[in-house]
């Protein structure tokens, strides 16, 4: 095993030690702000975001971000391993966020380490590891972007077993209501509001979006939540219910939702058309870097911060994304090496 390799290990190591369940991060950010101290290299902290430039970076020039995460999701109740406790077994490491996204983010510092003092670079290389990616929250990479308009592009480090993901899909919630007539059950009175949206569920159910993304397939929807109702023998006048929608970059949450509201009958309010889905043009030299790299490209169905970036991103980094979110969560000791050595080529075909 390299000095490099074991460097990363070893971060990976302590950031499974510290809990940083997303909003409690602040340890964790502590931890990669020394890490980068022990280097003699100036990190600086916005919230518990972490913010480092490469020796040369000159704001002239345009940057390459490198983006992962610190925080975590709460561990499952099935945990059988303590979940902050880093254990190797059998090449394989085990603990909270060891795949989602520690692997990721220990890798991705040490290949900015690996490039750091070179002046030669085409390009500004400027790492952030974030907080809050795990709700969306507004003190995570939102709260750092605005203060780097120079830069170009991204690769946010999430598991996708080095398969580059060059799409990646949004979300949308809306909360949507059936309106109807108020009545006695027993006299046949009224309008029932959950007749109607009955109706209207259906049409979730069954319609289809014209345009198909080649990558990521058609725009997703279901409800998932329904509420009507305050006793048995009363008609609802109101039927509340919730839609999940998955979009594609084949359409803006925008546009989704003008076509939604234009074809149901019924209120519809979207919580947010901020989670954006994101794609990229096949003639990006993050793209080319990749298939030079003989990368496989993919589309990815989970939603991550590059939904929140208004730059060409591509998500690419060691470890495997079913893995996320689950009890005994791992990583393999090979996947962290083999994501170090693409990272390195892909950074070299873009920087060098």
């Amino acid at each position: 095993m390299s000095k490099e390799i074991a460097e990363i290990i070893e971060l990976l190591t302590r950031l499974i030690g510290t809990p940083s369940i997303s909003g409690q991060e602040d340890k964790s950010a502590t931890l990669i702000l020394d890490f980068f101290a022990s280097h003699s290299i100036r990190a600086d902290r916005k919230g518990n975001n972490v913010v480092v430039r490469n020796k040369y970076y000159n704001k002239e020039k345009q940057t390459l971000l490198l983006n992962s995460h610190h925080d975590t999701v709460k561990p499952v109740s099935s945990w059988k391993r303590n979940p902050y406790q880093a254990a190797i077994e059998d090449e394989k490491l085990y603990g909270l966020g060891s795949n989602d996204a520690g692997g990721c983010v220990a890798t991705l510092t040490g290949v900015f380490l690996h490039f750091y003092e070179r002046p030669d670079l085409k390009m500004n290389l400027l790492l952030v590891i974030s907080s809050e990616e795990e709700i969306s929250g507004a003190n995570g990479i939102v709260s750092v972007l605005p203060d780097f308009s120079e830069i170009s592009c991204g690769i946010v480090g999430e598991p996708t077993g080095m398969e580059m993901a060059i799409a990646e899909r949004g979300l949308m919630v809306l909360d949507c209501i059936s309106f109807g007539k108020a009545g006695h059950a027993a006299r046949d009175e009224g309008e029932n509001a959950i007749y109607k949206a009955m109706e209207t569920i259906e049409w979730f159910r069954t319609y289809q979006f014209p345009r198909i993304s080649p990558l990521l397939g058609p725009v997703k929807m279901a409800v998932t939540m329904v509420n009507a109702g305050t006793q048995h023998n009363m008609v609802p006048d109101e039927c509340h219910f919730t839609v999940d929608i998955r979009s594609t970059e084949a359409y803006s949450n925008e546009e989704i939702f003008e076509q939604i509201r234009s074809m149901v009958n019924c209120e519809v309010t979207p919580r947010s058309l901020r989670l954006k889905p994101s794609g990229i043009a096949l003639d990006h030299p993050l793209v080319i870097a990749g298939k030079a790299a003989g990368l496989q490209m993919i589309g990815s169905p989970t939603l991550s911060d590059q939904a929140l970036m208004p730059f060409p991103t591509v998500k690419i980094g060691p470890g495997i994304s079913s893995r996320s979110h689950t009890a005994d969560e791992f990583i393999e000791l090979d996947e962290i090496s083999a994501g170090f050595k693409i990272y390195d080529q892909l950074l070299s075909l873009l920087l060098l």
